[in-house]
């Protein structure tokens, strides 16, 4: 994931600018394509909220997760309202980025909300197979 934010930098809630060499090294990313206006997105994002704290914040030790958030919203302001309100404590691209124009192309992004799960490279296909494998393995152990 670092890759495919080279030369980039993130935000976090408090308006912070992250380095993503530092912040996504080493972990499994979830890019959130979303906006405040889409309803769907508004009802999707409390869950990933819950998602993410548990995954992240209430898990010992924390799962190597980030999520970037990467908005459509209609201004920066809506998008500045609509993260603070709604989302987790997560970072995101930058709404004044061009960048997330270039991602919403790499990843097929033709409707919101969308989740996509990527590993440090930016290749979203193998990393989601490893989670099946994972997922299998986990279920075999439970049983």
């Amino acid at each position: 994931m670092v890759e495919v934010f080279s030369g980039r930098t993130l935000v976090n809630k408090e308006g912070d600018l992250v380095d993503p060499e530092e912040a996504l090294r080493n972990k499994v990313v979830g890019l959130y394509f979303s906006a405040g206006w889409c309803p769907p997105c508004r009802d999707f994002t409390p869950l990933l909220c819950d998602f993410y704290t548990e995954l992240v914040e209430e898990t010992e030790p924390p799962a190597q997760f980030e999520i970037v958030f990467i908005s459509s919203d209609k201004s920066a302001e809506d998008m500045v309202e609509y993260y603070h309100d709604m989302h987790g404590d997560w970072l995101a691209l930058s709404w004044t980025d061009p960048f997330k124009h270039e991602l919403k192309k790499r990843y097929n992004i033709t409707a919101l909300p969308k989740l996509v799960i990527v590993k440090e490279n930016g290749q979203g296909l193998a990393c989601f197979r490893s989670w099946l494998e994972v997922a299998e393995i986990f279920q075999n152990f439970k049983a």
